[in-house]
């Protein structure tokens, strides 16, 4: 299936156009950015508008083969010198104190970037961009960065430019996301760790996860060991010296490998997970993809309230975004780890109800924040075993 490209990469070329021209005079029709995954982004500039101080354009964003709702917009971007009487804005610019800060005493451009019509904006804590930013990610912010300092350095330009990223159908588009739940208001978000779509086909995902099975019986491992991402990478590094890259990665989609490692022949499985999922199997959700289902709150807030979690700290784990800020409130009440082996034993329960007595399943759960918030009795001898 063919892979397209995320709204973030499409926000870097659209910029690294707009602040070629804004900078050279010269009109660019075609751009090329390097995507974090490697791979490279070649596109169409669209609807160009310029003038002496600014430049704008957009790219059109192309899904690839992912249904994606995103696909077919346009991102825009403009880039303008900044007005020389204004200090540096931080309030939509959490790397100022780091990167912009760096860019000046470097004699490099200050970027600022921000987010115009149809981009949301932060109310809620928890996310990647602190309340009041615009909802443009970390990453597409470093690639923003990065591009368009290439083509200030091109241009021998070390001022100050001022981008704002634009979405005009972006408030229709956020009604069909997650983002008014999330907190995010005004419009959709700018995103992408790899700066590539990679097809969700879910036949194809289910083939893959059948396959990598497989290759690990016929390697010999006698455990199925499986995740849901490299999410919590570092800390299983860190932690126990495991690769999590060794993992047969399941996404969404546990109910059915648990299924497919039965059938293949393992009767082991150590399935090790980030909250952020895991907390769902809890809930006896086998397919985590939020589309399916997300009880997320619900279920900790359940698991809460059996553990005597004070009403106050339940009405605000019901308001929490993310299930780091949940387990934060949680810590602060001193019932962490009462909570945690709560969730523990129902997603013990759940896994054992599907893999009805024909598989042992030992399960590591943690937090990016907390590292390890549970794990089953015979989890760790399952670790020992496979390394």
């Amino acid at each position: 299936m063919r892979y397209g490209f995320t709204t973030g990469s499409c926000a870097a070329a659209a910029s690294k156009a707009a602040a070629y021209m804004l900078l050279t005079g010269k009109l660019k029709q075609n751009i090329t950015i390097q995507t974090p995954k490697g791979i490279l982004f070649q596109t169409e500039i669209l609807e160009t508008t310029r003038s002496e101080t600014e430049v704008t354009c957009a790219v059109r964003k192309d899904g690839g083969d992912d249904p994606d709702i995103t696909s077919g917009t346009l991102i825009f971007s403009t880039v303008r010198f900044a007005d020389r009487e204004k200090k540096i804005p931080g309030q939509n610019n959490r790397q100022l104190s780091g990167i912009h800060v760096e860019a000046m005493q470097e004699k490099r451009a200050v970027i600022c970037i921000d987010g115009g019509e149809g981009v949301g904006r932060v109310t809620k804590p928890g996310l990647d961009q602190q309340v009041g930013n615009a909802a443009i990610n970390h990453v597409p912010r470093e690639m923003i960065e990065k591009e368009v300092q290439e083509v200030c350095a091109l241009a021998d330009f070390s001022g100050e430019l001022h981008i704002t990223i634009s979405v005009p159908d972006g408030e229709h588009l956020a009604e069909q996301t997650f983002n008014p739940r999330l907190g995010i208001v005004g419009g959709i978000s700018i995103l992408g760790t790899s700066g590539i779509v990679e097809p969700m086909s879910s036949q194809a995902l289910l083939d893959t996860i059948k396959v990598e099975l497989n290759q690990k019986k016929a390697e010999g491992y006698g455990i199925a060991a499986v995740s849901p991402g490299n999410y919590g990478l570092d800390y299983m590094k860190k932690t126990y010296g495991y690769d999590l890259d060794r993992s047969v990665k399941c996404s969404n989609f546990i109910g059915d490998t648990i299924d497919m490692a039965i059938t293949t022949g393992f009767e082991k499985m150590l399935l090790t997970g980030h909250i952020g999922k895991l907390v769902k199997v809890a809930g006896g959700i086998m397919n985590t993809h939020s589309r399916e289902g997300d009880c997320r709150m619900e279920v900790l807030a359940a698991a809460s309230v059996r553990n005597q979690v004070p009403y106050p700290v339940l009405e605000e784990i019901l308001q929490c975004v993310t299930t780091e800020e949940a387990v934060r409130k949680l810590d602060a009440c001193g019932k962490k780890d009462a909570v945690m082996q709560e969730l523990l034993s129902k997603i013990m329960f759940y896994l054992n109800k599907r893999a009805a007595g024909k598989m042992q399943i030992e399960v590591i759960l943690y937090s990016n924040e907390f590292g390890e918030l549970a794990k089953s009795a015979g989890a760790e001898k399952f670790l020992q075993e496979l390394m």
